[in-house]
């Protein structure tokens, strides 16, 4: 799925649409996650004024209303000259002024392409999302304090949306491993400089992540369908069994929540109960 990266990068990848009208509207397929509604054609003839990201969904900003998009399990947003052929899973197309095409690609159908003319921040997909964790409101003291009633892994904690936005399964892991904290220890138990350190990197991961471009995997690529760069930077994720970067133990796999988590048994000492 993208994450944070991947969705900020794709964003800035759609610059050139600004102040840029909507030509045409194409649904060639509306039944993704949430059913794209008619009501998308109310776009035509209107400017694009701003592009903005909440969590992991993007924000077009017209004069009249916002579409709301989210990227699902492997979807993309890319630019393209309207006479380039569909491919079999660009399922949303809207056109614009200056000859672009911007084209709403998911294979799997998870993603979200809603139309909104009521206050977009309200829209109860958003309204209950967690902070940014690029900004100020996001340090080791907010983990701290919304995390005293929690017996949950700290992984499963740093991933729930309604804490913190954005920092999904690949971000966790190398966040983990960076503060060197064992991904089962309960949220609770952790003290504050330990929350200090890991919210620390996870700002550091997530902002080279975006500066790289985010990771490709496997579905993942830009605006311009370009693939990310930072999965060459990985330290953990997907490499179970390969030798930890730092003490040269073999990294371990488990499952947490059904997700793969890996960490390094030396690095992240596990948690005495």
């Amino acid at each position: 799925m993208p994450e944070l990266p991947e969705v900020e990068t794709t964003k800035q990848g759609l610059l050139p649409l600004l102040k840029q009208t909507v030509t045409a509207v194409y649904i060639r397929q509306p039944r993704l996650r949430q059913l794209v509604p008619d009501s998308l054609n109310e776009i035509v003839g209107q400017t694009c004024l701003e592009f903005s990201r909440r969590g992991k969904y993007i924000i077009l900003k017209t004069e009249r209303g916002h579409a709301l998009i989210h990227l699902g399990m492997s979807g993309s947003l890319r630019l393209c000259f309207p006479t380039e052929d569909y491919r079999k899973h660009d399922h949303v197309i809207l056109n614009f002024s200056n000859g672009f095409s911007l084209r709403f690609h998911d294979p799997r159908r998870f993603g979200v392409f809603l139309w909104l003319t009521t206050p977009v921040l309200e829209h109860p997909l958003l309204a209950k999302l967690g902070v940014e964790p690029l900004t100020d409101d996001f340090d080791g003291l907010y983990l701290f304090n919304r995390s005293r009633q929690k017996s949950i892994a700290i992984k499963s904690f740093i991933m729930d949306s309604h804490i913190v936005v954005g920092v999904g399964n690949i971000y966790a892991n190398e966040a983990l491993f960076a503060a060197g904290i064992h991904p089962l220890h309960p949220a609770k138990q952790l003290n504050l400089a330990a929350y200090e350190c890991l919210a620390q990197h996870i700002k550091e991961i997530l902002a080279a992540a975006i500066e790289r471009g985010g990771t490709t995997l496997r579905d993942f690529v830009n605006s311009q369908g370009e693939m990310g760069y930072f999965q060459q930077e990985l330290s953990v994720y997907g490499k179970e069994e390969k030798p930890c970067i730092i003490c040269h133990s073999p990294l371990q796999l488990i499952r947490i929540n059904n997700r793969s988590t890996i960490y390094c048994s030396q690095c992240q000492p596990a948690f005495c109960a």
